[in-house]
C-alpha cells in the first residue's frame, strides 16, 4: 500500500486525482498505476486499470488469478468490473469513496453473488494516509 501511496502522490504532482494502484502477485509487483485519465485524454485511465494492464501484460495472460490488487481508493464500478474480469484474488483498498465506491460504498461489484468471480476485499488499510491526501488535494483546489 506504501508503494500505492507514492503513485498516488505522482498523479497529485502531475495535477490527476491522487489514486494509486499496485498488483503484486507472489510478492512481485507485476503492474503499477496512478490516475491519468486529465494527462491521457482517456476516461479509462484510472490507477486500477492501468495497474491491470501492466499487470497482465508482464503476466502473459489477462487472468490474474493470484493477484492482490492495493489501491489507495475504493474502486469505481468499472474498475471493480475490471478486477472480476481479471479474476484477482484479492483487493485491498485505503479510503472509501462515498461518492462513487462500486466496491462497498455504493455498489457490491466486486464480490456480487450474481457474478462468475468474487474478489476478496480488505479495507482500511492505511486510510488515514488515504484520506488525507484526497483531502488536501480537494481543499486546495476549491
Amino acid at each position: 500500500m506504501r508503494e500505492a501511496l507514492r503513485l498516488a502522490r505522482d498523479a497529485e504532482a502531475a495535477g490527476e486525482v491522487p489514486v494509486g494502484a499496485v498488483v503484486v502477485v507472489d510478492g512481485d509487483v507485476l503492474g503499477r498505476g496512478r490516475n491519468s485519465p486529465v494527462g491521457r485524454c482517456d476516461p479509462t485511465a484510472h490507477a486500477e486499470i492501468l495497474a491491470l494492464r501492466e499487470a497482465a501484460s508482464a503476466a502473459g495472460n489477462y487472468r490474474l488469478e493470484a493477484a492482490t490488487l492495493y489501491v489507495t481508493l475504493e474502486p469505481c464500478v468499472m474498475c471493480a468490473g475490471a478486477l472480476v474480469t481479471s479474476r484477482v484474488k484479492r483487493l485491498v483498498f485505503g479510503s472509501r469513496d462515498l461518492r462513487f465506491g462500486g466496491v462497498r460504498s455504493k455498489f457490491r461489484v466486486a464480490d456480487s453473488e450474481l457474478l462468475n468471480h468474487r474478489v476478496e476485499v480488505v479495507e482500511g488499510v492505511l486510510a488515514a494516509d488515504c484520506v488525507e491526501l484526497l483531502q488536501r488535494f480537494f481543499r486546495e483546489r476549491r
